[in-house]
């Protein structure tokens, strides 16, 4: 009977720990996220006869509440690394108020996806930033925060959890492919997120995001001359010192192209110049990312610009 009596006493013990262990940590944040969503739902049900300041609103003879309406929906979804070393630190960043900064979701390494926010919320994520002519992409987007410290490869885990979750997003709220951007393209002047490791094209190839197409750096090597100042057609009649071969790209640039009208095209603020084509070449080159555009960097560009126009 003892032995009974200290088996279940033990059985008890061990699932009161269980329990415990089971506790959320972040209990205490999440009761004030319920108050404040509580707080916005009671501004909504309110009849619209004051403003935030107090003014009255000017009324016809009777309140007129429409039918048809419903929640704002976002229109792009802005991925980030988080520059910091792990998901609970990002966590905790994102639930201390002094930090004025959050996103809807949070993926770890291990691929373990947080939802923060209700995707109809306004996240503080994207900060002073420009797409096109959007200027305030937290009011329009999802932001996507990667545990990443911001110089290291994105584990694989993590990209197939982003990539599931990027799945339920587009479905979800009809988000174009070409609305699928990073920090950087936002924010140029300030941003180097996600970094270069980031794997854009894997993205698009998934339908998140544009990419180039295949062959726009393909060349061809072609064999040229000249006698006398005229071309000749022929090259069978030459001998073989009087032709200069070289390569040359199968897809050509228009003479009046114009890089900075391409990258406002896109999308990017080309205030300043050099700081976008950094971000440009930050999410398609991902190599020797500076401001100076090389040929083959104008091809990409190009072949780009004509999608996105």
């Amino acid at each position: 009977m003892k032995g009974s009596a200290l088996r279940m006493s033990l059985v008890v013990l061990i699932g009161l720990a269980a329990v415990a262990c089971s506790v959320n940590p972040y209990a205490a944040t999440n009761k004030v996220y319920k108050k404040q969503a509580k707080e916005y739902g009671r501004a909504l049900w309110a009849i619209p006869e004051q403003d935030a300041a107090g003014l009255p609103y000017p009324q016809g003879d009777y309140w007129v509440g429409a039918t048809n309406f419903n929640i704002r929906k976002p229109n792009y979804v802005v991925i980030h690394h988080t520059a910091q070393n792990s998901t609970e630190q990002t966590l905790k960043t994102f639930t201390t108020p002094a930090t004025q900064v959050s996103a809807h979701y949070v993926i770890g390494r291990d691929g373990k996806v947080y939802q923060m926010l209700n995707d109809n919320l306004r996240a503080w994520h994207g900060g002073a930033s420009k797409w096109g002519n959007t200027t305030d992409l937290n009011s329009t987007s999802i932001g996507i925060e990667l545990d990443n410290n911001g110089a290291e490869p994105f584990a694989e885990a993590q990209i197939n959890s982003l990539l599931g979750v990027l799945q339920t997003l587009k479905k979800r709220h009809g988000i174009p492919a070409a609305n699928f951007i990073g920090h950087s393209d936002i924010a140029p002047t300030r941003k180097v997120d996600p970094n270069p490791t980031f794997p854009w094209k894997k993205l698009a190839d998934n339908g998140f995001g544009l990419w180039y197409d295949a062959d726009v750096l393909d060349s061809v090597m072609v064999a040229k001359t000249t006698v006398d100042s005229v071309a000749i057609a022929d090259t069978t009649l030459l001998q073989p010192e009087m032709l200069v071969f070289e390569q040359v790209p199968v897809h050509k640039i228009p003479e009046n192209f114009n890089p900075q009208d391409a990258l406002r095209i896109i999308g990017y603020d080309t205030r300043d110049m050099n700081a976008a084509i950094k971000a440009f070449k930050l999410h398609f080159i991902q190599s020797e990312v500076n401001a100076t555009l090389t040929e083959k960097d104008k091809l990409i560009l190009y072949n780009l610009y004509l999608k996105y126009r």
